[in-house]
Parts: C-alpha cells; structure tokens; sequence
C-alpha cells in the first residue's frame, strides 16, 4: 500500500487502518464471549499486520476492556508493527446503559492507566477522546494528554467527532495529529467544516464507517432484524430506509461497471477525497481482508467522482447516523 502522512508532523501509514469495534460487543456479556470468534478476531488482527496495515484502531469502551484484551494477545511478540490508536471517555454502565462521557484531566491519565495495563503496552501511539461534548473544556482534556505525551505514555495528541472550532481550540494547546471521523458517500457532513480547518492546520483524518454502518456495502435489502443496534439508526428506518436502498442500488450497478465491490467503491472514494486521509476499514474476519486492501489500488476518473457526487448529492441519503437521544447525550 501507498504511504501517507498522518497530519503534518505525524508517522507515514498506509492508507488503510483496520478498526476493530465489530471485534467485541458494546454491550458486555459476562462469560459469554465466544471463544472462536475472539481467536478469528485475534487471528484477523495478526493477518492485517502481515498484509502490510499498520493503523490499528480501539475503544477502552469496547466491550468494557474486551477489545484491548484481544489487542494484547494479538500484538505479542508484533508491537512494534502496529501504529495502536486508542479512544476513551465513554462511560456505560454494567447493564451497557450509556452513561455519557468523562474527559476531565484527572479521567483521562486514569482511562490511560487501564488501557496500557490491559494492551500490556509502555505506550499508546494515538491517544484521543471519543467525544468531547461541545460545553466541555477542551483545552483541560488537551492539556492532558499533552502531560501523558511529555511522560513517554503517549506519542501522539488525536481527536474525534470534533468541530472545526474545537479543533482550533485544541490545536493551540498542543499540536493535534490527526482528528478520527465518520465519513462517507453517505455521510458528507465534515465537508463544509471540519475537513477545511483540518487541511489549513495540517491535521491528518482518520476516516471510520466509510461504508456508511454497512448501508453502502449492498447486502442490505430491507429492513434489518431485530436485535440488530442499527434499528435505532433513523437512516435504517422506514421510508428513510426504502428511500436509502434505492441510492444504494443504483450506486451497486456503478460499482460494477468499475468491476470492483461497493464496498472497495466506497472507501476508494473516500481515498480520493485527500492525501491527508487514512481510512478505517472494520474486520472481524480473515477472508475480508484482501478485499479491503485491493481498494487502494483503485483509481477514480474525474468524471466517475462526479457521477458519484451526483448520485450522493446533499439530501440523498436520508435520516442521520445515530438516534436522537445519542446525539444529545454527546454535543451536551
């Protein structure tokens, strides 16, 4: 895979980054992992390692420490070919009843404290909240990590899910590497605020969900089962889920006459968006990943991207990513 630079002062990493949510479950289950599933998961990690992926992206929050535990088994002996990119500040109860967020100065060295322990690891390379509400100080949860970065602990300052206004704010107190976001065909929104102020600052993106929650990848054809966490995603509901599908369907038949999946369509053009963009790529299966690394290698034409850009135009896709009550918990 091609190199890029992640954020003007950062490390040079491939173009794609393997995350690893879908590895563990949000919500925790007390005894009941499945013993196959975290050794594929365990082995997929090691896999994407040895294809050449290096950015390898976790939450403290997934699973409740389970994903972190994974990492360990998966990274011994390999540390030193992973670039490990950790989030916190999330709190959820034992019940998996989300709780809100916590990215006070003293929660923060905390979170950190339990992350190195559980990845049995000296030190996290991109260390970054996972929200950071909009009342909130960000400069004290900056200040931080800035502290945890002169003490050896962490060697890179990342933030997600900001606005291009917090990014200002936490860019004068210490140079912020790379800043990790939802972005997709379906989902443009950082376009007219976050993207700009990321390039004139020379902060790297990290982009997750370039298959929009699964929505671009073609396999969904209705509604969704139950149980499935996606029902309370307006976007996978009702006339907005119809409307969706109908974009999507469309958006299958040019990915075939690229002669590639949908799913290698979406995150090539995500590639194609910038230079300063790494793209997040969810695995919890060995046989995905070929697939997802041929997407680098795909190149759009000037006319393709605006076929795309036409098909996707603001308003194409309709209902947001998250259920309204998320969204409040975290901008409050």
């Amino acid at each position: 895979m091609k190199l890029r630079r992640l954020g003007k002062e950062g490390p040079e990493l491939p173009a794609l980054g393997l995350g690893c949510m879908g590895m563990s479950p949000l919500r925790p289950r007390p005894g009941r992992h499945d013993a196959a599933q975290d050794a594929e998961s365990v082995a997929t990690i090691q896999a994407a390692l040895d294809a050449g992926i290096r950015l390898i992206n976790t939450g403290d929050f997934y699973g409740m420490g389970h994903n972190e535990l994974l990492l360990r088994d998966a990274l011994r002996g390999r540390r030193d070919r992973a670039f490990l990119s950790v989030k916190f500040g999330m709190m959820v109860a034992p019940s998996g009843t989300p709780l809100g967020l916590d990215v006070s100065a003293r929660a923060v060295k905390n979170f950190c404290s339990y992350s190195l322990e559980r990845l049995n690891t000296d030190v996290i390379d991109l260390y970054q909240p996972g929200r950071i509400p909009t009342s909130a100080p960000i400069e004290e949860t900056v200040g931080a990590i800035a502290d945890l970065i002169k003490e050896g602990k962490v060697r890179y300052l990342g933030l997600s899910e900001v606005t291009g206004a917090q990014l200002r704010r936490a860019h004068a107190v210490y140079p912020v590497t790379a800043v990790e976001v939802e972005y997709s065909l379906a989902g443009r929104a950082i376009e007219d605020d976050l993207l700009p102020v990321a390039r004139e600052l020379g902060v790297g993106v990290v982009a997750y969900s370039v298959a929009a929650q699964g929505l671009l990848t073609g396999a969904i054809k209705g509604p969704l089962p139950p149980g499935d966490a996606r029902n309370s995603t307006p976007r996978f509901q009702g006339e907005a889920l119809a409307k969706n599908l109908g974009v999507v369907a469309e958006f299958e038949k040019m990915a075939a006459a690229k002669g590639c999946t949908p799913t290698q369509l979406a995150a090539a053009w995500v590639l194609a968006q910038g230079a300063n963009i790494v793209a997040l790529m969810g695995m919890s299966n060995r046989s995905r990943i070929r697939e997802n690394l041929e997407a680098t290698d795909i190149l759009l034409s000037a006319g393709e991207r605006a076929a795309l850009d036409r098909l996707f135009a603001p308003g194409a896709i309709e209902g947001d990513r998250y259920a309204p009550q998320i969204v409040k918990m975290w901008r409050t």
